[in-house]
């Protein structure tokens, strides 16, 4: 696909070309603890990690609705890849929050993968010209196959101050750790990456708070240009694409798996006849339009505070985090009724299904997305108290 040909309804339409091969590798990338390069080849084919890219760069730089779907799209093959995806295109969006002279040396491949979090576990120290970085990121997704590194870490004043702020490392600086051994989300690869005395030139470094409320200086990408969403609820959009997209995927598998089974030590020779099972069926895909029907409000109320060239209010910024958190709950919801309905031979590594159920399984464990902390924080604003956080 040339460059030209890139939209977003191509980037679907080629995502859903892959998945078979994707839904194919996923024994694989689970076995060697991350994705498969041919999936990344695949996915780069496709345009999806131009779609956050901005478009002075050469990137499509596509609406927040647009990246979430094509994100559940790749979920639906491989949830881990899906995972990987959405860390990479969501780091990506946030690399516009940088210096524009850092966002001309990240985005000088509009195909750019970055990866990072939010934790600050490292610190920098003032030297000439910049910083000098140490600490190590544990869970960092893709990292493996990053260009670029996003580190969360404290900075150090001369007077004994800490400031939370944000760097840009390219990956090469980082060394990645071979500790990713887990019983869910084996795919994606998520190695602590460690920084020792690595040199970030002042540009490529700002404060999280500025970051959180999109004022960061030295950058022409501000106001009502349509991209400017607020950080946090952002990230939260782009991650629930993932289980949505998961839970359509295990759908589908389980629909496929359904034609000719019978019900072991019982006289059902079909189960699609058994009411339990046109039940639970209807439950599971009536939970992932519930999920879906709330990721169409606050995907509006993102897009039209960005087209206006304002952040979301608090309170919608905590209803986000409310409601992404239930979108999670439903979908991981329907994967746990799709699998348990589905017998005993579903535990066999060659059952993609049972892949999908612990992947999803894991992924809700992430400390951004539990049920409790995200009801609390948006029962806390519903109630007029303060959210005693400032990640929204």
């Amino acid at each position: 696909m040339t460059t030209a040909a890139f939209d977003a309804n191509a980037v679907v339409n080629a995502v859903q070309d892959i998945l078979p091969k994707l839904r194919e590798n996923g024994r694989q990338a689970e076995e060697q603890r991350w994705i498969p390069q041919e999936n990344i080849d695949l996915l780069e084919k496709s345009g999806v990690f131009r779609i956050a890219t901005p478009s002075r760069f050469g990137g499509l730089d596509l609406p927040v609705a647009e990246q979430t779907k094509i994100l559940a799209e790749i979920a639906r093959g491989c949830p881990s890849t899906g995972w990987v995806a959405s860390v990479w295109v969501s780091s990506t969006w946030l690399a516009t929050l940088f210096s524009d002279r850092a966002q001309e040396e990240v985005f000088a491949d509009p195909s750019v993968r970055v990866s990072g979090g939010f934790t600050p576990t490292g610190s920098l120290t003032p030297t000439e010209g910049g910083y000098v970085l140490n600490g190590s990121w544990r869970f960092n997704t893709g990292c493996r196959g990053a260009d670029w590194n996003i580190a969360a870490t404290v900075l150090e004043g001369p007077d004994g101050t800490h400031t939370e702020v944000i760097a840009i490392v390219p990956m090469s600086e980082f060394t990645i750790a071979d500790d990713w051994h887990t019983s869910s989300a084996s795919g994606t690869g998520s190695s602590t990456s460690t920084a020792e005395d690595v040199f970030v030139p002042a540009h490529r470094v700002v404060d999280f708070g500025e970051a959180i409320w999109n004022v960061t200086p030295d950058r022409s990408n501000t106001g009502a240009n349509g991209r400017n969403y607020g950080l946090f609820a952002f990230v939260m959009a782009e991650t629930v694409a993932t289980f949505l997209g998961t839970a359509q995927g295990a759908l589908e598998l389980f629909l496929d798996r359904i034609p000719g089974r019978a019900i072991a030590y019982t006289s059902w020779e079909n189960q699609a006849l058994h009411p339990l099972t046109q039940i639970n069926v209807a439950e599971a895909a009536n939970k992932i339009a519930a999920a879906k029907g709330l990721e169409a409000g606050w995907l509006k109320v993102l897009q039209d505070r960005a087209d206006a060239g304002e952040q979301p209010t608090l309170e919608e910024k905590a209803a986000i985090r409310g409601q992404g958190a239930y979108a999670v709950q439903l979908a991981k919801e329907a994967v746990e009724i799709l699998y348990r309905t589905s017998g005993a031979s579903v535990i066999q590594r060659s059952v993609p299904l049972q892949r999908f159920f612990r992947d999803v399984e894991g992924f809700s464990l992430h400390g951004f997305l539990l049920l409790s902390t995200n009801l609390e924080l948006h029962g806390r604003v519903l109630l007029g108290l303060d959210p005693e956080t400032p990640l929204l």
